[in-house]
């Protein structure tokens, strides 16, 4: 694992900093756990633009994940590491003694050839999925269940955790990096380990044109445009723009969106807030 910094030899190679895709093993996806992915160009199904500067892209093709983990005392052997332009992380292909094949989220530290298990009385090693109640405290854990059964939901991307810091009745507490303390049902599976392709944040792109492969568009700033198409548009010459806020109004920067939910009786203790600058 690891990145690289390129030589300036072209303006856009001056600023960039790619992976150096160490782990991967194969460049192509197993054909059976591969489908097409449609783009929308941010259009609804009538054709109109509801969500504004999508388009164009290169062409993907979509990983069936097995985010449930549900193939209880059947051992997995890992075939390969490879990379999904769906998501940040690397996936790992599993052949099953049955004969079955699943793509996994890929841990950190996880070689081919490892084998892995899923269910009860099982070690709690790197890729083994286990439930929370069988898991020791202290230990990192990735792909969290919130609802017993429904597959991983929380800790899915590159680099993220969630350490197990204590056991209460029917809850295991969860401490994520935000510094959230979270309550979560004892039924629920996770997978020992971080997500793999932890270096993923210090890439940089190096130029526009990256963004456009990615199918993302330019983004117009609000304070560039006129007032009737933003809160912050309009004003002689270069005006701030007043209050950060969204195209319909919402403040930016420090004003809190999340409302009340049922959820929150589950949040032990909020994220910390960041410190600010001097």
């Amino acid at each position: 694992m690891g990145v690289k910094k390129l030589k300036p030899v072209t303006p856009g190679q001056r600023r960039k900093i790619v992976n150096t895709f160490e782990e991967i093993t194969v460049s192509k996806p197993e054909k059976s756990l591969v489908k097409g992915k449609t783009k929308s160009g941010g259009r609804n199904n009538q054709g109109r633009m509801t969500m504004r500067y999508i388009g164009g892209g290169h062409k993907k093709a979509y990983r069936f994940i097995d985010f449930k983990r549900n193939k209880d005392g059947v051992p997995a052997t890992v075939k390969t590491v490879e990379y999904d332009p769906n998501r940040t992380a690397f996936i790992s292909l599993l052949f099953y003694a049955d004969g079955e094949k699943r793509y996994i989220i890929a841990p950190n530290g996880l070689k081919v050839g490892d084998t892995l298990l899923s269910g009860k009385e099982v070690a709690p090693e790197i890729g083994n999925t286990l439930f929370l109640s069988d898991i020791p405290l202290g230990t990192v854990v990735h792909n969290v269940e919130l609802q017993p059964g429904k597959g991983g939901e929380m800790a899915r991307s590159a680099g993220s955790y969630a350490q197990l810091v204590s056991k209460e009745g029917k809850f295991v507490v969860l401490k994520l990096p935000s510094g959230e303390l979270r309550k979560i049902l004892s039924t629920c599976r996770a997978t020992i380990g971080s997500v793999s392709n932890s270096d993923n944040a210090l890439t940089r792109s190096g130029k526009a044109g990256r963004s456009r492969w990615q199918g993302r568009r330019p983004r117009v700033r609000g304070v560039a445009m006129n007032p009737v198409d933003h809160p912050m548009g309009g004003g002689e010459g270069k005006s701030s723009g007043g209050h950060p806020r969204s195209r319909n109004g919402i403040l930016a920067k420090g004003f809190k969106t999340r409302g009340k939910k049922v959820s929150d009786k589950y949040i032990v203790e909020r994220r910390k807030n960041k410190k600010r600058r001097k």
